[in-house]
């Protein structure tokens, strides 16, 4: 891990940005040569009402985890829009915790590609998800 942020080592600033999660900066990304895996270090502005990680946040992270990842393993030929996302919360994370999302590419076809991820939470299974992209040629 990097002493300054706590980031574990591999990952940098997240090289995407969008108006929807700008309030959740700063978000990390590691770009691997079959995935792209995305994480933060929670905090106040990621928790809900009882101190705990959003589940809709986990959502949203692993959502762009997964799209991302097959739009890369298409060779970035497809741009990618979620037909079903499927979503199952195993523990709860907390403020504190590094969070971070491991996609795997499961196939990417000529228009529907599928991943799977697994939300972790200092190393610690929290959430699962499925998700299934419609690509458009670019």
């Amino acid at each position: 891990m990097t002493v300054l942020d706590n980031i574990p080592t591999g990952f940098e600033r997240h090289f995407r940005r969008s108006g929807f999660t700008d309030p959740w900066e700063p978000l990390y990304s590691q770009r691997r040569a079959d995935a792209i895996y995305l994480g933060l270090r929670a905090g106040p502005a990621h928790a809900n009402s009882r101190g705990l990680v959003h589940g809709g946040l986990l959502t949203t992270l692993a959502d762009n985890a997964m799209g991302l990842s097959c739009g890369q393993a298409s060779g970035d030929t497809l741009s990618l829009v979620t037909v079903s996302l499927s979503m199952d919360f195993v523990v709860a994370a907390r403020q504190g915790q590094w969070i971070e999302v491991r996609s795997t590419v499961i196939k990417v076809g000529k228009s529907l590609s599928f991943a799977s991820a697994v939300v972790m939470a200092d190393d610690r299974i929290c959430a699962r998800a499925n998700a299934t992209f419609l690509g458009v040629p670019r």
